[in-house]
């Protein structure tokens, strides 16, 4: 039985404000849909189980005036730093893939990191790297009809998905799984090494950084992500055969500074290029494997809190960060000897009220916690969630 027609992908203009040779979109535009919930119908929606977080959309968050300073600052402050990860994981992944990678990134957080690596991988060595981005959705999975686009277009073995940072590793192993299965549904067979610029969770082996500070592109919503919202999968609005989908949020591209984030790191490139290059060349011959760390940090906070749910337990500056920007959070806790990389963090807690626990020797700048009242369990009077009676 032949397989139905594979749809279209987007570009930009027309969907999205990068350039139509930085990233194409497999994804289906939502732009005209009103999918966006309040932040407390959504958790409540999702905790309960009635809904998947990507049924709807956040609204997006605007950022206060100080917060957008924040944001400034920190592209200035790291954008070395971020330049050497991308240098990094581009060396790998050319050294992976032959020096001829169809870099895949995770929408969204993936996005910007996919085309910084595309710009390093031209700038220094003159390649002209194909790049997609695709949806991943936890509990779901990967897109399936991307999939079989990228599968009718490439082949597999050149195929290298990239995000932009792990958290406690919970992608990377559904990565793994929807990989797994399309293999066994199809018989083809993508490979499943996941490159990211920061790995503080010490999930996979192909990273620039185990560095856990703010990567700036996760300070920000849809206005540092090509003014793309996070994917959507909603059957109400996607067809079997349809890529997921997103909305394109032209209304704010005054305050839009994708490209504007992109060009600073880039400026750095010709400056950490020795110095990123040896480190490709001791990556490589170290060789360094997961341990997953992080994983067993976020079961042992689960535990320690009252939460008994690691899903509500989001680890690393980029995961925090989210938590305080689209969900319902708890507390947020902080290593002390981190409180110059997670000053935005500290910022955003004191905005939504959020408490800040300062815990010594957490293996991450910072955790966030999302609200367990949702759930089925409550806050007790020692400030950790409990069963409902």
């Amino acid at each position: 039985m032949s397989q139905p027609a594979l749809p279209t992908p987007l570009t930009g203009p027309a969907f999205g404000s990068y350039a139509s040779d930085e990233v194409t979109w497999l994804l289906k535009d939502l732009s005209h849909l009103a999918l966006e919930a309040p932040t407390a119908d959504r958790e409540h929606a999702i905790q309960s189980g009635a809904a998947n977080y990507a049924e709807s959309l956040p609204v997006e968050y605007s950022p206060s005036a100080e917060y957008q300073e924040l944001y400034t600052e920190a592209v200035t402050r790291a954008g070395a730093r971020l330049a050497t990860a991308v240098a990094v994981v581009t060396e790998l992944a050319l050294a992976a893939r032959n020096n001829a990678p169809v870099l895949v990134s995770l929408a969204r957080a993936g996005t910007p990191i996919g085309i910084l690596m595309r710009r390093w991988a031209k700038e220094i060595h003159g390649l002209e790297l194909e790049h997609f981005t695709m949806s991943i959705v936890r509990g779901v999975g990967l897109d399936q009809t991307a999939l079989r686009y990228l599968a009718a277009n490439f082949d597999p073995a050149r195929i290298l998905f990239v995000d932009g940072w792990t958290g406690k590793g919970a992608i990377s192993r559904e990565l793994s799984a929807a990989l797994d299965d399309f293999a066994a549904r199809s018989g083809i067979r993508f490979p499943d090494d996941l490159a990211v610029l920061a790995d503080p969770g010490h999930c996979v082996s192909m990273f620039g950084t185990r560095e856990d500070y703010l990567i700036p592109s996760a300070c920000l919503n849809s206005t540092v992500s090509g003014l793309v919202s996070r994917t959507v999968y909603n059957v109400n609005h996607i067809d079997p055969h349809e890529f997921h989908g997103a909305k394109f949020y032209s209304e704010l591209a005054p305050n839009d500074v994708s490209n504007g984030f992109l060009d600073a790191v880039c400026a750095h490139f010709a400056q950490v290029r020795p110095d990123a290059l040896r480190l490709a060349k001791e990556h490589l011959t170290a060789a360094p494997a997961p341990s997953w760390i992080g994983w067993a940090a976020v079961e042992r906070i689960s535990t320690e809190y009252g939460i008994n749910n690691v899903n509500l337990v989001k680890p690393g500056v980029g995961e925090t960060t989210r938590v305080l920007l689209r969900r319902v959070p708890w507390k947020v806790l902080v290593n002390p000897e981190a409180r110059a990389d997670v000053a935005h963090v500290l910022l955003l807690a004191q905005q939504r009220g959020t408490p800040v626990e300062e815990v010594p020797g957490l293996p991450y700048s910072c955790v966030g916690l999302i609200h367990p009242q949702f759930d089925k369990s409550a806050v007790g009077a020692d400030g950790k969630a409990v069963p409902n009676a």
